[in-house]
């Protein structure tokens, strides 16, 4: 095939499939759209959405809106968009019902009557969370993609790497589109088995790509968590937000190797408590909710905790659980720590706070509208504004239905009687040069190192200078690298790592006030 021509045109192009790709998608082929979902991995597993253990925020049988909104404004610090509440209030339980447990039959846990089990977890209010087990995300995406793969109209296309996102401004051949609004029409798109970039057109192309955490030292997050939506959409010259309010999740299992497993907020919604080296419940000396406390201030008092005993981890403590209790409510989370020679029923996790969510990111509307046309933002790729400065527990998998589910009809709507324009491409040029594995790996390593220890947990404003100075000057030789190297997957990661890293680091150098996630310890 002439990599000048189009591998196919599609009515929606969703690139990532993760729950907020797979809602997205699912949505806009109901209503008889073409749709082609690209995953740059061959499996659902190795989205974010697949590792969330704690579960998805439904309403609890008191709930008021008021009582939601406060919740989601104390713990995102103030700086929560309250239409994107008010969305997600209006919907979330209703998609839930409809889609979740009518039509995909996600096999949630269950009171003895039947009911949903309804748990609490930090800065909640009262229980709201549902949940299957401590693995929903897991049990969500499988049901998903089962019924996606048997979904007429849709393509999905595994080991497909978005390289750019394709604007008439940028790759028409025609001219006289540089007058055109900005305008997104698909992507240029890396197949790995193939070696080689084609176009896909499409009338509207929709990011899912998720989040940015393995630019850190430690994180919580997948493979291929390296910012590569944010970069594209950078690059075409959409409004990006927020981007400096970086999540840490506060409790992750300290292990060896720079592996960090997630252990859910809902153990300490179970009446986990966080102890020092002594012993001590120490979360009340920082927070009246005590353990239960945001997850900015929880990350931050465990590492003030670290820097006085010298030693890299607290522990999680819930052994007045019973071994029968915690398999049966925390199977995964039980059996990971006992392959780390780890008895949670019998004494504490050791626990490190690791990267864990961008609660910035594309800025979008309510149906997931970015500031380019024909292109949607929707899941943690996106800033609706519903997470401010730090995410609510829960909160990311609600997000992803809720923005998915509207933003797949929202095409629908736009593209009823309408033809966008698809216009012809230029073609993409392929270089030979053989990838140095030397200078990937360092590369990597400096984007890692230089992160966690200077744009990390607590930030000042002399390391923030020095951050600037190793990544200006490292997304410079990362850019020459990537213009001459041949293309794999891993280099359009790693350019793409470097454009985030640096789109996070000059948020935080604007933003001289500590809030949330940002904290600026001068």
């Amino acid at each position: 095939m002439n990599a000048a021509e189009p591998y196919l045109i599609t009515d929606v192009l969703v690139i990532g499939g993760g729950l907020a790709g797979c809602s997205a998608a699912y949505a806009a082929a109901r209503s008889g759209l073409k749709v082609t979902i690209l995953s740059c991995c061959q499996d659902y597993s190795t989205a974010a959405s697949y590792h969330a253990q704690g579960g998805i925020i439904y309403q609890g049988e008191s709930d008021t809106f008021e009582r939601y909104l406060a919740d989601f404004q104390r713990s995102g610090a103030g700086l929560v968009n309250e239409q994107a509440v008010i969305t997600v209030f209006k919907y979330g339980k209703q998609f839930i019902d409809e889609i979740l447990i009518d039509d995909l039959a996600v096999p949630f846990s269950r009171t003895a009557e039947g009911k949903l089990d309804l748990i609490k977890e930090g800065a909640h209010s009262q229980p709201r969370i549902a949940h299957v087990m401590d693995y929903t995300g897991r049990a969500i995406q499988e049901r998903f993609w089962q019924r996606l793969a048997q979904t007429e109209g849709i393509t999905i296309i595994t080991g497909a790497t978005a390289v750019d996102l394709i604007t008439l401004a940028h790759h028409s051949l025609e001219p006289l589109h540089i007058y055109e609004p900005s305008t997104c029409v698909g992507a240029y798109v890396y197949l790995q088995s193939e070696h080689a970039v084609y176009p896909i057109l499409a009338k509207y192309t929709i990011l899912a790509t998720g989040g940015l955490g393995r630019l850190y030292l430690h994180s919580s997050n997948p493979h291929h968590a390296r910012g590569d939506g944010y970069a594209m959409a950078y690059r075409a010259g959409a409004r990006l937000m927020n981007m400096e309010f970086v999540q840490f999740h506060p409790t992750t299992l300290f292990s060896s190797d720079d592996e960090r497993f997630l252990i859910s907020e809902a153990v300490r919604g179970a009446g986990g408590i966080l102890r020092n080296q002594k012993g001590e419940d120490f979360m009340p000396r920082y927070h009246e909710l005590g353990s239960l406390a945001p997850r900015d201030v929880v990350a931050r008092s465990i590492m003030q905790e670290i820097s006085q005993s010298g030693v890299p981890y607290v522990y999680l403590d819930i052994t007045h659980k019973s071994a029968a209790w915690l398999k049966e409510r925390f199977p995964v989370i039980y059996q990971k720590c006992l392959e780390n020679k780890v008895d949670m029923a019998t004494e504490g996790i050791p626990v490190v706070p690791a990267a864990h969510y961008e609660c910035g990111g594309v800025a979008t509307n309510q149906v997931g509208d970015t500031t380019i046309r024909r292109l949607k933002a929707v899941g943690e790729v996106a800033c609706t504004g519903l997470h401010g400065a730090n995410r609510l527990a829960s909160s990311s998998l609600l997000e992803c239905l809720v923005y998915g589910t509207l933003a797949g009809r929202d095409c629908t709507a736009q593209l009823q009687g309408t033809n966008p324009l698809i216009p012809r491409v230029a073609p993409w040029k392929m270089e030979k040069e053989p990838l140095d594995p030397d200078l990937f790996q360092q590369d990597r390593l400096t984007i890692k190192h230089t992160m966690w220890n200077y744009v990390g947990i607590v930030r000042t404003k002399k390391k923030l200078e020095r951050a600037f100075g190793i990544l200006w000057r490292l997304q410079q030789d990362i850019e020459n690298f990537y213009a001459n190297s041949e293309l794999n997957d891993d280099l359009i990661g790693l350019r793409n790592a470097a454009t985030t890293a640096l789109l996070i680091l000059h948020a935080a150098r604007l933003n001289k006030s500590s809030r949330g996630c940002h904290f600026r310890l001068d």
